[in-house]
């Protein structure tokens, strides 16, 4: 048996997302993040903009929380049938063969496949302060005030959808400090747990 899945938790601004998308570059491994967004939008037949609006978020308005599921008579939370959709596409796609996912409670998600690496990748305020303002160009005020934000609105969603602390050595394999070990020997350290992984299954 192969371990073939990565699973990737993130602080907003840590570097998260290009860590997945380098190990998805030189492992030859597809890399799902957004494209959860497109795929859950089309199977609940919805705009991406109306999915992105829940994804990762715990959103309860008067406005948008519910629709109704087909022709059953009971109502189900935007959020929650988001969720749910995401879920079963992940399990899915995980079956398939090797992939990287980013968010989504995906390593709660696929807890019981022993195939799993669950990561979770963190760094210092200053550091992701740092990056979101060079990639947003925004004030650091702005990057602040963003970073604050993110960080809530995915803690919330995953420990609402979870019995678990986002974060947490708890609920992850491996942390992983960014601000420690930067970017490059990360993505290393996490290649050589895959690839022994792989060779001891």
């Amino acid at each position: 048996m192969e371990h073939r899945i990565i699973a990737i938790g993130r602080q907003f601004g840590s570097g998260g997302h290009e860590i997945a998308s380098r190990l998805s570059e030189e492992l030859g491994v597809p890399l799902y993040d957004r494209d959860l967004v497109e795929m859950a939008a089309e199977k609940l037949g919805l705009s991406e903009i109306t999915v992105e609006t829940v994804d990762e978020s715990v959103f309860n308005t008067f406005l948008s929380a519910y629709r109704y599921n087909g022709f059953a008579p009971r109502r189900i939370p935007l959020n929650d049938s988001t969720f749910e959709t995401q879920s079963k596409i992940i399990e899915n796609l995980a079956k398939k063969g090797p992939c990287i996912f980013v968010g989504r409670c995906a390593d709660y998600v696929l807890r019981d496949n022993p195939l799993c690496l669950n990561l979770f990748v963190y760094a210092s305020l200053e550091d992701r302060t740092e990056r979101i303002t060079k990639r947003y160009h925004i004030s650091k005020k702005e990057a602040e005030a963003s970073i604050k934000k993110m960080d809530h609105r995915r803690k919330q969603y995953y420990e609402t959808y979870t019995d678990r602390t986002w974060g947490s050595i708890e609920s992850h394999k491996i942390l992983f400090n960014i601000s420690q070990l930067g970017i490059t020997q990360t993505i290393d350290t996490i290649k050589h747990l895959y690839s022994n992984q792989i060779e001891s299954s």
